[in-house]
C-alpha cells in the first residue's frame, strides 16, 4: 500500500480540503456494487469506534484557529466518550462558576445527514463554516484547535508571516508536533508515500507551514511533500496587498525548495469562462471550483493500479518544483462520439513519444498565474489528467506504453522537448449535494462533469518570481532582504536556464 497523510493548515485550506474529503467519501462502494476504481486505503485509515465497530476515517490533521470549526466536534458519533463528561472536583472543594459560550446551532444540512433524510440545497448564505457542508467523520486525533489566536480577530489578526513561525516554534517546543500529531498517522501506514499539505501562502499560516515543512523533510526526507498554496485573489488596499506579496515571496523562498511539488493557487481566479459562475465572496463557492482541478489532477495517486505520480512531477532533473494548476470543463455533448469508442488503457499514464505536440498552454481556468503570458511560455514538464471524455487528439496508432519511459525521457531531453504525460480515466467528476449546484453552467448528465486538469512547469514561473524579487527588494527589512532576494533569484534561474531552443543549437 502507498498511503498519503494530509495536513490542513488554516481556514482557506480547510474549505478546500472539506470538498476533497467529500469527494473521496462519494467513491466508496458497498455490498453488491461494482468495486470502486479508487483505492480508499491511500487516504483513509481503518479503526475501531467507541462501540467496537469498524471505522474508516481520513488520514488527515486539521489545524485551525479558535472559533473556526463551527459545529464540528472533536469526538463525533463514531468516537463518543464513554467516561463521565462531568468528573468530580478532585482536590478543589470550593465553589465553581461555569461560564459557557452559546453553542453554534447545527446547520440544516448537517441535521439531514444525521437523520438520514434528503439534504437541503446549500447556498452561500447557509454555509457559515467549512464544517457546515462536511460529509465525513474524522478521528479525534485529526482535530487540532490552536487557541492562541481567534478566527477573524480584529485585535490580533493572524496575518503576518512571523506570527505563524513563532506559533509553530512555541507549539513544537512544548509538544513536539511531529511526535504528537503526525507520527501516529504515519506509523499506521504500511508504506507511507507522501505528505499532502493544504495551506495559505500569503498570511501567517504560510510561516507556520514553512517551519512545519522543515520538520517534515528532516523526519521523512525520502517521502514526497505535495503543497497546495492558496493565495487570496480578491482586491485589497495597498498596505494589505504589499503584506500579501511579502508573505508569498517568503513562501516561495522557504517552502518551494523543500517540497516535491509547490503549487500556488489564486482564490478565486479573476478570469473565468462563461461556463462557470462563482460567488467570489463565498469561500465555499471558490474552494469548490479549486477542488474540481486539484482533486482531478491528483486522481492518479489513488486509482488502481498504482501510479508513480511523484516521478512524473520530477521531470528530467527534479529541480523545477513549482507547478501551475489549470483546468477546462469539457461539455458532454462535444464527446458523444467518445461513448462509442472503447477506452484505451483506462487508469494508465501515457507518456507522449518524441515529436509529439500534445503539450497545451491555453485552458479555461488558470489557477496559478491567471492566464498571464501563457501563449508565450516554454513548457518544461506537463501532466494532463482527462476525466470522462478522452482527448480529442488521441492517436490510435501510437502505443507509448510499449516504449521504455527512461528512453522516452532521454530522447525528449535530447530534442529539447518538454516532458509530457497524459492520464485518462473514464471516471468523471461527481457533483455532490455539498457542491454549489449552479456553479457549472453546462449539461451535467447524472450530475457528473467531464474535464481536464493539468499541472505545468514553465517559464511563466520565472516571470512571477521576478515580480516577487522586485517586491522583496523594496519592502522587506534589510536584515532579511539579501538572503530572500538572492534565494528568489536562484529559484527564478531554474525556470529560465535549461530551455534549449532550436536557435541555441544553431549557434553551436
Amino acid at each position: 500500500m502507498h498511503e498519503i497523510v494530509t495536513l490542513q493548515l488554516g481556514q482557506r485550506a480547510n474549505y478546500l480540503a472539506t470538498h476533497f474529503w467529500n469527494l473521496q467519501e462519494s467513491y466508496f462502494t458497498y455490498n453488491g456494487q461494482e468495486e470502486s476504481p479508487v483505492d480508499h486505503d491511500v487516504h483513509f485509515r481503518p479503526g475501531v469506534g467507541a462501540d467496537g465497530g469498524e471505522t474508516f476515517t481520513p488520514r488527515t490533521l486539521i489545524y485551525d484557529l479558535k472559533g473556526a470549526f463551527g459545529t464540528l466536534r472533536k469526538n463525533n458519533a463514531l468516537y463518543e466518550l464513554t467516561e463521565d463528561l462531568a468528573p468530580g472536583q478532585g482536590l478543589w472543594d470550593g465553589r465553581e462558576i461555569l461560564q459557557q459560550l452559546n453553542p453554534i446551532p447545527q446547520s440544516d444540512y448537517q441535521k439531514s445527514l444525521d437523520a438520514g433524510t434528503p439534504a437541503p440545497q446549500l447556498s452561500s448564505e447557509t454555509v457559515r463554516f467549512w464544517s457546515d457542508y462536511n460529509r465525513v467523520f474524522y478521528h479525534p486525533r485529526s482535530i487540532v484547535q490552536l487557541n492562541d489566536y481567534e478566527l477573524n480577530s480584529s485585535i490580533m489578526p493572524f496575518e503576518d508571516w512571523n506570527l505563524g513561525e513563532d506559533l509553530f516554534n512555541d507549539l513544537d517546543k512544548e509538544h513536539d508536533l511531529l511526535d504528537r500529531d503526525v507520527r501516529p498517522f504515519a506509523e499506521e501506514c504500511d508504506q507511507l508515500r507522501a505528505l499532502q499539505i493544504f495551506t495559505s501562502s500569503d498570511d501567517a499560516w504560510a510561516g507556520f507551514t514553512a517551519r512545519y515543512v522543515d520538520r517534515l523533510v528532516d523526519e521523512y526526507g525520502k517521502k514526497a511533500v505535495l503543497v497546495w498554496a492558496i493565495e487570496d485573489g480578491r482586491r485589497a488596499q495597498q498596505q494589505s496587498k504589499f503584506k500579501r506579496e511579502m508573505n508569498k515571496a517568503r513562501s516561495v523562498y522557504s517552502i518551494s525548495p523543500e517540497a516535491t511539488m509547490y503549487t500556488p493557487i489564486i482564490d478565486p481566479p479573476t478570469r473565468l469562462p462563461s461556463t462557470v459562475r462563482v460567488n467570489t465572496s463565498s469561500e465555499w463557492h471558490t474552494s469548490a471550483l479549486i477542488s474540481m482541478a486539484m482533486e482531478s489532477v491528483t486522481l492518479p495517486t489513488r486509482l488502481r493500479p498504482y501510479q508513480n505520480f511523484e516521478s512524473l512531477l520530477a521531470g528530467d532533473d527534479s529541480i523545477r518544483r513549482i507547478f501551475e494548476l489549470q483546468a477546462s470543463i469539457i461539455p458532454s455533448a462535444d464527446h458523444d462520439n467518445q461513448r462509442q469508442k472503447p477506452t484505451k488503457r483506462p487508469n494508465q499514464i501515457e507518456p507522449s513519444g518524441p515529436g509529439s505536440s500534445k503539450v497545451k498552454t491555453e485552458f479555461d481556468i488558470d489557477f496559478t498565474y491567471d492566464g498571464a503570458n501563457s501563449d508565450k511560455a516554454n513548457v518544461f514538464n506537463q501532466l494532463q489528467v482527462f476525466r470522462g471524455a478522452e482527448p480529442d487528439d488521441e492517436d490510435e496508432d501510437e502505443h507509448p506504453l510499449e516504449e521504455d519511459l527512461g528512453i522516452l525521457r532521454k530522447m525528449r531531453l535530447y530534442n529539447s522537448q518538454p516532458m509530457f504525460h497524459r492520464f485518462h480515466t473514464p471516471l468523471p467528476y461527481p457533483v455532490l449535494d455539498s457542491f454549489p449546484n449552479d456553479m457549472v453552467a453546462v449539461s451535467t448528465p447524472e450530475n457528473k462533469v467531464n474535464m481536464v486538469a493539468v499541472l505545468t512547469s514553465s517559464t511563466r514561473t520565472a516571470d512571477r518570481t521576478r515580480t516577487l524579487e522586485s517586491v522583496a527588494s523594496r519592502v522587506i527589512a534589510v536584515d532579511e532582504r539579501e538572503n530572500l532576494v538572492n534565494g528568489l533569484g536562484e529559484i527564478r534561474e531554474n525556470y529560465e536556464t535549461g530551455w534549449m531552443s532550436d536557435s541555441d543549437f544553431d549557434d553551436d
